[in-house]
């Protein structure tokens, strides 16, 4: 079975991700209106190695990348819903954050769902 499919949604995570933890890395903290700027190059730094990884795994899906993806994914899901779903946030502020985590959600259950390449070892 062809691995196409699922390489695309590593490839799509990816294009998520290393934009979003590089543009985090290098934004002044007065506009993320975090008061120490270390926080925000930690931040930054590790969502930018995440999409480093699932580029990666974009390459050569494995189970682990599956694995790793999918729980990523669903993590962020958890934690961006509840914070939509406060109350006092802009209506765009709470589309915007169901609107990523609707896609996150998407491509972690097409990450479960798609074939996996099969490797025979001899």
């Amino acid at each position: 079975m062809s691995a196409v499919p699922l390489r695309v949604v590593f490839g799509l995570n990816a294009l998520l991700f290393l934009p979003a933890g590089v543009l985090i890395y290098v934004l002044p903290s007065t506009v993320l209106g975090v008061s120490p700027l270390w926080l925000a190059r930690v931040a930054g730094a590790v969502i930018a190695a995440w999409g480093l990884t699932l580029a990666a795994n974009a390459l050569r899906p494995s189970v682990p990348g599956v694995v790793g993806q999918v729980a990523g994914n669903l993590l962020i899901v958890a934690t961006l819903v509840p914070a939509a779903l406060r109350s006092g946030l802009p209506s765009a502020l709470q589309t915007v954050l169901y609107s990523l985590s609707a896609v996150l959600l998407v491509l972690a259950l097409l990450t479960l769902l798609l074939p996996r390449e099969r490797r025979v070892h001899l």
